[in-house]
């Protein structure tokens, strides 16, 4: 993966754009992980992907909708079925190399954290869910940017999720994968600790090459709405700020707990059953309870109309909503950072069609829509932009919507 120089003493040099591993040199890469550090080969290698949402933020706990694409950037695990209840992980995931070793009855809520947790907490879900899991052995490299946005925990817990699927022949890596996703997100918000609300999981199992998905988070059926960027001569160019992205440190699930009392004061189930927003803002005596409301009732009738634009083959015409996604998560919802909004600044000045930040927020990726000929135009500008205020250099990549987990040896 070629590496974007940290130190640029040339002005307005263009940045280098970060490209995903192929899957021959993921699988690669997870076998020899496999092989120095448990021996022998693997049973197989399966490969999940991050995923970056192209607009719908903060809505899918709020039962409304979410518009993601699989990165062609993923997590790869090599796994080997056991006869026993023994488990050994091994995870590059950072560069370095840890190595953890128990049984399945080791994991548990509280018991493990980190990596072990999306990792380990796979196999405990998936028992609690009623399935018969032994142990395993398991080698975890990924491509997928740690800490931006991207769902790099999602892809973990997905690629560890199928290849369980696969060892043990559980029946859940069929063309749906509801099931699946409910565990690995149990792995997530149980173990991990961490409150997210099925998107990215969902990204990672039930996406298709060349399609967003549109997600509807009430009662998880989705759509497979095609995505041709290439058709237009536009590419989605993903910015990572490289400022911390944490999403278990309260402010996410701040968050949440506010638009579940808005959705008890205004007598409903959920923020997507809110049908007259100047109703609902007026019923609210609590001006950031308020703006949070208005963030996700706006924020799902942006999904619905940039749906309706692609659908119409007007992918050229999706900019001033990604815009104001942006805005609103600014403004009402209080997530975005210095950084992030620097960098959509910065975008749109260059020329982007459209950018907004993407994931849970408070630091992490940013996307802008661009024609293909001033993509590195407004690399550069993002890049000069973070030079001039002191950020660190952030990392560019240009994405296209990939398949789902899968199977790849």
């Amino acid at each position: 993966m070629s590496q974007i120089p940290h130190d640029m003493a040339a002005e307005h040099q263009t940045p280098t754009i970060r490209t995903a591993w192929s899957a021959e040199e993921g699988a690669t890469r997870a076998r020899h992980l496999f092989a120095e550090h448990i021996g022998g080969s693997p049973d197989g290698v399966w490969a999940a992907p991050g995923r970056v949402n192209i607009i719908g933020e903060h809505t899918d706990y709020n039962n409304g909708f979410c518009l993601p694409i699989a990165l062609p950037h993923r997590t790869y695990v090599a796994a080997r079925r056991r006869e026993d209840d023994r488990v050994t992980l091994v995870s590059q995931l950072d560069g370095s190399v840890v190595t953890w070793q128990g049984a399945i009855d080791d994991i548990a809520p509280g018991s493990v954290t980190g990596w072990k947790a999306y990792t380990g907490g796979v196999a405990w879900a998936l028992r609690q869910a009623g399935y018969e899991v032994g142990g395993f052995e398991a080698a975890l490299v990924t491509c997928v940017p740690l800490g931006a946005g991207l769902s790099s925990s999602a892809a973990v817990e997905c690629g560890v999720g199928l290849a369980l699927a696969g060892l043990y022949d559980l029946g859940l890596a069929d063309a749906d994968r509801t099931n699946l996703v409910n565990v690995a997100r149990a792995a997530e918000n149980e173990v991990a600790k961490a409150p997210t609300g099925g998107l990215d999981q969902t990204a990672s199992l039930r996406t298709t090459e060349g399609h967003a998905l549109l997600l509807d988070c009430d009662d998880w059926s989705a759509r497979q709405v095609p995505f041709n960027l290439d058709g237009a001569g536009l590419e989605l160019l993903v910015i990572d700020t490289r400022a911390p992205h944490r999403l278990v440190d309260g402010q996410y699930e701040a968050r949440r707990r506010s638009c579940e009392d808005a959705s008890r004061i205004l007598g409903v189930g959920s923020l997507r059953e809110v049908a007259d927003l100047g109703a609902a803002l007026a019923a609210l005596d609590d001006d950031e309870m308020a703006r949070r409301v208005r963030h996700v009732v706006t924020e799902n009738d942006r999904v619905t109309e940039f749906v309706k634009l692609l659908d119409d083959g007007r992918i050229r015409d999706v900019g001033p909503l990604m815009n104001a996604s942006h805005d609103s998560l600014r403004d009402d919802y209080e997530v975005t950072c210095p950084e992030l909004d620097a960098a959509v600044d910065a975008a749109r000045t260059a020329g982007a069609l459209g950018a907004r930040m993407t994931g849970g927020g408070f630091g992490g990726c940013a996307i802008a829509l661009v024609d293909r000929d001033v993509r590195n135009k407004v690399a550069t500008q993002i890049a000069d932009t973070f030079r001039d205020a002191s950020f660190s250099h952030p990392d560019f990549y240009v994405v296209t919507p990939g398949p789902a987990a899968l199977r790849v040896q």
